[in-house]
């Protein structure tokens, strides 16, 4: 189950980084830059409960609590991965990188974080109903 999950992790990263692109064509040039991060972070969002949804018969969780752990791995990845790389491949600072998290300047990207965590759990529940 971990592996798969580890799998569709990678299709997450490719979708992020093609949501990135997609913020920084269309998006900000169109909107500016604070509105193209909360539209470019709540579109990700739904991606990211789409892509659960579709794949979490793939994936096999047993149960919730499976689901549960699933979104744990997802989400240790994508934050280890973001800060990581970010500061040692991509020689961003640590200030930069937590700056998207600063919900009193208006940055929303926790929500992604929150999202990835969750959504196999809440992909769980709608598989179910």
């Amino acid at each position: 189950m971990l592996l798969r999950a580890t799998i569709i992790w990678f299709l997450l990263g490719f979708l992020a980084i093609l949501n990135g692109a997609v913020r920084e064509a269309f998006i900000r040039p169109a909107v500016g830059e604070q509105a193209g991060h909360v539209i470019s972070t709540l579109i990700f969002c739904v991606v990211i409960l789409a892509v659960a949804v579709v794949s979490l018969g793939w994936i096999g969780p047993a149960s919730r609590r499976d689901a549960l752990a699933v979104g744990i791995v997802w989400v240790l990845l994508a934050v280890a991965f973001e800060f990581l790389a970010g500061h040692f491949l991509f020689g961003n600072s640590w200030e930069t990188l937590l700056a998207d998290y600063d919900i009193l300047r208006g940055r929303v990207w926790v929500l992604v974080p929150f999202t990835t965590l969750l959504a196999p759990s809440w992909a769980y529940r709608i598989r179910r109903l």
